[in-house]
């Protein structure tokens, strides 16, 4: 699903993380639209019906599909598996994007399995019977990001999609890299990582080394919800590099 956000000018497409939704993005959008005309997505499989292979293609042509409408090359902002779809997609559809933010992913996650993950996620206590027992699961930060994309019902708050999904999504990245579509590339992009993120050592850092128009940051006291943890360095910036990039 794809929303318009409101906002005017070139277009600004943002995707979420992986178990995230557009919802996600609320916070973001008040300064945002003060660059361009906004988008965002549900992604396949968050809360509507997955693609029949849960393969990084299969997502990139979905939203290539959603996104059809837009009629001129957008900027991409996207978080975790948002920003790799971003790239995938900008090196499969060149002409449709003109700069890129990559927050909190790096192209290799090969050997890595998301088994003990998902277990985590199967133990949760669903459904939250109030937004408050949400805030005390997850603490304030993750609280306010699930409570945004969770699914409300009269008894409560559950998970948007089935977890089985959400692991297979994940459990592909061990199984390959990303670094030809990454490589690829030349529209201007800016990395942004959290201090203590996900991400194996080094790699966004060497993201930004091997392409020709990329500025890497790493943000101090932020995990891999960046833009939730530390936002006024996030808008820092991601308004500077809008301001270079947009007219």
């Amino acid at each position: 699903m794809l929303y318009d956000e409101g906002g005017t000018g070139a277009p600004i497409l943002l995707l979420h993380g992986l178990m995230g939704s557009a919802r996600t993005w609320t916070d973001q959008l008040p300064w945002l639209r003060a660059h361009g005309h906004l988008y965002t997505v549900d992604a396949a499989g968050h809360g509507r019906v997955p693609p029949a292979e849960l393969t990084t293609e299969a997502f990139v042509a979905d939203l290539a599909e959603l996104t059809a409408e837009i009629g001129e090359p957008m900027v991409i902002v996207g978080h975790s598996m948002g920003a790799l779809h971003g790239w995938v997609f900008a090196a499969t559809h060149p002409d449709r994007v003109r700069a890129l933010v990559v927050e909190d992913i790096a192209p290799d996650f090969t050997g890595r399995t998301a088994a003990h993950w998902a277990a985590l996620i199967h133990s949760w206590p669903q459904p939250f019977p109030d937004e408050q027992a949400m805030l005390d699961y997850f603490g304030p930060v993750a609280g306010r990001y699930f409570l945004r994309a969770f699914t409300s019902a009269p008894d409560g708050y559950r998970l948007h999609g089935a977890v089985d999904t959400f692991r297979a999504i994940s459990e592909e990245w061990g199984t390959r890299d990303f670094w030809t579509e990454w490589k690829s590339l030349t529209v201007p992009a800016l990395l942004i990582e959290g201090e203590h993120t996900i991400t194996p050592p080094g790699q966004m850092r060497t993201m930004a080394e091997v392409h020709p128009d990329a500025e890497y940051v790493r943000i101090a006291g932020a995990g891999h919800l960046v833009h939730d943890e530390q936002p006024q360095a996030y808008l820092e910036h991601v308004t500077c590099f809008l301001n270079r990039v947009l007219p």
